[in-house]
């Protein structure tokens, strides 16, 4: 059983660190004419910050459910952050996948305190020694 809870920690963040670099791929996706038709004077389309806000919260709850530790229901947001700042400064090849404009901390914003909210709220309901298992399942 243990050795299960390991594998799927590791699926997990694993899961994190791919969703990552999917999100700073996609980063600079926008109405420019080159993957999406240019409409809406080239404006970009952030769906990797709207990604990340889904993602990831959903990840670390998954973690908290394998254990009450703190390390280990937040492995999957500290993946995730470390694969954004490790492969958005140096992406492949040396090139900086982070755009320098709003869509860089937008994504930050919506992929890190989602998860941290939920992380917080997974160590809030495991640490509290009054609230039963049945009552953390509308959570």
């Amino acid at each position: 059983m243990i050795l299960r809870n390991w594998f799927v920690l590791a699926v997990l963040v694993l899961d994190a660190v791919v969703l990552a670099v999917v999100e700073l791929l996609f980063l600079p996706l926008g109405f420019d004419g080159y993957l999406l038709p240019y409409m809406l004077g080239g404006s970009p389309l952030p769906v990797s910050a709207l990604v990340a806000a889904l993602t990831t919260p959903w990840l670390v709850r998954v973690a908290g459910t394998l254990s009450p530790r703190l390390m280990i229901a937040a492995a999957p947001l500290f993946g995730w952050i470390l694969a954004v700042a490790v492969f958005g400064m140096f992406g492949p090849g040396g090139d900086l996948v982070l755009v320098s404009d709003w869509r860089s901390l937008l994504l930050f914003a919506c992929g890190a305190l989602p998860s941290a909210i939920v992380l917080g709220k997974v160590l809030a309901t495991t640490l509290d020694p009054s609230r039963s298992a049945s009552s953390r399942e509308g959570y």
